[in-house]
């Protein structure tokens, strides 16, 4: 059976996207890239809303992204090799591979395919995974703490969920990142 885990960079008041939607702020350095390659070794399926997808797909479609360092190689590698499910309404097709596309998000079915994983599930992006919060299909947050306040914009965490949190994990990494991962208490 498979843990779903919500990962997210975040800037220190809680958001991964600003008031302009930029996220800029929030490029990871070769360190932090590095440590979550290996987080990234246990997921075997991604699960993207469509904005998070497109954002994604980069990682296959843009190979010259991969050229920069051998740690962006590495993560492309890993993302390639994960399936992708996309819940999108808009899009009519996706452009990479392992990936299908679902219309909406099927609490049931996520929670199938959690208990048939042989791997870890990763649900991406503040708004799908406030879907998997609310239906309690979250086990794991891996919260990436950027040294930055931006003010407002998309929070990373939901409204409306209350959900206790037992502390596994955490790392600082020079340049001010803090790594934070916590187990959801049901």
């Amino acid at each position: 059976m498979g843990r779903l885990v919500y990962a997210a960079i975040a800037s220190l008041d809680g958001y991964v996207r600003d008031a302009d939607g930029s996220f800029a702020w929030a490029e990871p350095p070769e360190e932090v890239h590095a440590f979550v390659n290996e987080r990234e070794r246990a997921v075997g399926t991604h699960l993207y809303g469509r904005g998070m997808y497109e954002t994604m797909a980069v990682w296959e479609t843009e190979p010259a992204l991969a050229e920069a360092s051998p740690v962006m190689a590495e993560y492309a590698e890993l993302w390639r090799a994960a399936d992708k499910v996309v819940y999108s309404t808009t899009l009519d097709s996706v452009a990479t591979e392992r990936t299908r596309l679902e219309r909406t998000f099927d609490a049931g079915a996520v929670a199938r395919l959690k208990e048939e994983a042989p791997a870890d599930l990763a649900v991406a992006g503040p708004t799908l995974a406030a879907e998997a919060f609310r239906a309690g299909l979250v086990d794991e947050l891996q919260l990436y703490v950027v040294p930055v306040v931006v003010g407002g914009g998309l929070p990373a965490l939901p409204d409306g969920v209350r959900l206790g949190l037992e502390l596994l994990e955490e790392r600082r990494f020079a340049g001010g990142f803090v790594f934070l991962r916590y187990a959801a208490r049901r």
